[in-house]
């Protein structure tokens, strides 16, 4: 988890706690925001230790439908998730901390399984989350920038 969400500074926690109001709009993901609280600070931490992979932003170009998209509880995860170029879908590969671990013949489970689940419970929402920092400069504002 980077440096630990406790070890942000007040501005870079107070974005994620804008964020975290902002983007977990659906009526069945309200609260989960607050259920799965360790798994999203845990993941921001991550990304703000390590200045989001260094990716540029791409505010100018996509802040607009990003937030159009994240906002509406029409629009599933899928169309999120192409709004991320190339090079941002290999760094959330190889960066998100859940990676599988399991021997020939087991069942999947994942190396931190609470942070794939929060994932796969809340992909629309965290991949808003992740291209929002990225798009913010990785947090250069004390609350999120919404278009």
């Amino acid at each position: 988890c980077g440096k630990g969400f406790d070890n942000l500074v007040k501005g870079s926690q107070d974005y994620y706690r804008t964020a975290a109001v902002e983007l977990w709009t659906h009526p069945s993901h309200v609260t989960d925001n607050a259920t799965f609280e360790a798994e999203f600070e845990c993941w921001f931490a991550s990304m703000c230790t390590t200045k989001c992979g260094g990716l540029p932003s791409q505010a100018d170009s996509r802040k607009k439908a990003l937030t159009q998209k994240c906002q509406n509880v029409q629009v599933d995860w899928l169309k999120i998730w192409n709004l991320f170029s190339e090079e941002e879908v290999k760094w959330f590969k190889k960066n998100y901390p859940s990676d599988e671990v399991q021997e020939e013949g087991e069942s999947t489970v994942h190396y931190k399984q609470a942070m794939e689940t929060a994932k796969e419970v809340n992909k629309k929402e965290l991949l808003c989350l992740t291209l929002f920092t990225i798009d913010d400069e990785c947090v250069k504002w004390p609350h999120i920038r919404i278009a």
